[in-house]
């Protein structure tokens, strides 16, 4: 490993959330040219529309669990415990993320959009586990 494998999955989780963004633009843009809401609505947190309202709240979601996410990221590589494990289950991780936005984006289908959570906060879990193993026996 070159050292700094661990970060690949950070990357393609920020790619992530400004793709989200990207598509809360043109979702928002949508809705005002159709005349369903009025710009000013956005900027005074108004009634958002259904179609860019649940980008929105998947652009939040990327700001919650994800933020254990990056910490233990950083920590697995500083005290270099960012092996093949850790990396696969950083990688597990992101494919989570993608999957959950996709689901709630395109959908919102609760049935899938659970598991895809789920799955998300138990390899998390289990990275903060590797973690404490790591440091607990190194």
């Amino acid at each position: 490993m070159t050292g700094f494998e661990m970060f690949w999955p950070l990357v393609a989780h920020a790619f992530l959330v400004f793709c989200l963004y990207g598509l809360l633009v043109l979702r928002r843009s949508d809705v005002v040219r159709s005349g369903k809401v009025e710009r000013i609505a956005f900027r005074e947190n108004l009634a958002e529309p259904e179609e860019s309202r649940v980008v929105n709240k998947s652009i939040a979601n990327q700001f919650e669990l994800p933020i254990l996410f990056y910490a233990v990221c950083v920590l697995l590589y500083i005290t270099q415990a960012d092996n093949l494990v850790a990396v696969a289950l950083a990688w597990f991780f992101v494919a989570a993320r993608y999957a959950h936005a996709y689901v709630h984006v395109f959908g919102n289908r609760l049935q899938l959009r659970r598991p895809l959570f789920g799955l998300g906060f138990a390899t998390l879990f289990a990275l903060w586990v590797w973690l404490v193993a790591w440091m607990a026996f190194s």
